[in-house]
């Protein structure tokens, strides 16, 4: 058995497509997945501003926008462009502060601005109208407070008159540093591991075209022992193949990876699951190219419905629900909450076992089909 593992080694380290495959492919995905997605997920709400009134109190109104916002001022006599920029698609929204905003201030009457926003972009433009209500807000309650004050009221006693009945309390529930990367390095990494079993196939049906089976039926090699040696190698190809791209991760990306021995164990039950279903698939299909077909089912569709490209909550529930009947889902689900939730071995134990069934179940099948696959050899 130790020299079948030594050489089924060599041999799939001289294959350049299990190279393309295994290594190549989910590196270019990652980078272009991560060249789309990895962008600052606190990225600044960005408004354009016109000021024609070019008075203290516009200025006083921009500065204090700035502290919320991106604000790009531009010349008093640009409205026309801007306007003409906004029907065109080019950006959804622009602020401007009419001649008269500071006097019609001092005199108490309602300084009017005026925001200027696409109607087919309702989504960048809410944070915009919800910063500017809550800057009108602020405003309202001072020109209140200095009403009050005026009446006799201490600043304490206008501060209490103002204060709102009902408190907002923040409680973050989220990873400190979610992101992208945090999903595209563990799914393109999960997805690819499937493809181990194009490999495995074609291995196996290479030993059958050379004659191989035929002749280690007449050995005293135990059937067991014949599939442990051919499906060892590739556990640790699978391995290999999640340190490359987890340190790509961590190295290009800054992946954070957390707890290494919990993600060791998930690391370990996906290469016996993606490998064990291979050995299984491998004595199931009629040939090469049906192995060929049927792997990409399983890893793209598996990908689709696992959650592997974007996170299982987003999908539909019907398909979260079927989700958890595929082993991507359990590994990514475990990834996830390594790198991003702070998982440990005591956190991700049932998602390890549940791959780890898969694996098991793969080898049950390639036991039980082993005997006519080599019958069909000798043939």
């Amino acid at each position: 058995m130790k020299a079948m593992i030594i050489k089924e080694l060599r041999l799939i380290g001289k294959d350049r497509r299990s190279f393309i495959f295994l290594l190549l492919m989910p590196i270019i995905f990652i980078v272009m997945f991560g060249s789309i997605f990895n962008q600052e997920s606190g990225s600044s709400i960005t408004l354009r501003a016109i000021d024609q009134d070019q008075s203290a109190a516009s200025q006083a109104l921009i500065t204090q926008m700035k502290g919320i916002m991106d604000v790009k001022q531009l010349p008093a006599d640009h409205v026309d462009d801007q306007l003409d920029k906004i029907k065109q698609g080019q950006f959804s929204a622009m602020l401007v502060i009419p001649s008269g905003f500071e006097q019609s201030m001092k005199s108490g009457k309602a300084a009017n601005i005026k925001l200027y926003q696409d109607p087919a972009a309702q989504t960048e433009t809410a944070p915009i109208q919800a910063i500017l209500g809550s800057i009108s807000t602020q405003y309202r309650e001072q020109k209140l407070t200095g009403m009050l004050m005026a009446n006799g009221d201490t600043k304490e006693q206008a501060a209490a008159a103002l204060a709102s009945p009902i408190h907002i309390e923040n409680v973050s529930a989220s990873s400190d540093h979610l992101n992208m990367i945090d999903q595209v390095v563990p799914g393109m990494t999960v997805m690819f591991v499937f493809f181990i079993m194009i490999t495995m196939a074609r291995r196996f049906f290479e030993e059958k075209k050379t004659g191989l089976l035929s002749r280690i039926r007449t050995t005293r090699i135990k059937p067991l022992h014949y599939l442990i040696g051919m499906w060892f190698p590739f556990v640790l190809t699978v391995i290999f193949q999640c340190i490359i791209l987890f340190a790509f991760g961590h190295f290009v990306y800054d992946l954070k990876l957390g707890d290494i021995a919990a993600l060791s164990a998930v690391v370990l039950s996906l290469s016996i699951a993606g490998t064990g279903i291979g050995l299984g698939l491998s004595f199931l299909v009629p040939g090469e190219g049906a192995a060929m077909v049927i792997t990409q089912i399983i890893s793209m569709g598996g990908a689709m419905l696992g959650g592997l490209w974007v996170p299982s909550y987003l999908l539909p529930q019907t398909v979260q629900t079927i989700g958890h009947f595929l082993p991507q889902y359990w590994a990514q689900h475990s990834l996830l909450d390594i790198i991003a939730h702070g998982a440990h071995l005591a956190d991700i134990w049932s998602a390890a076992l549940i791959l780890l069934a898969f694996g098991l179940a793969g080898l049950a099948i390639a036991l039980i089909r082993l005997p006519g696959f080599l019958r069909s050899a000798a043939n």
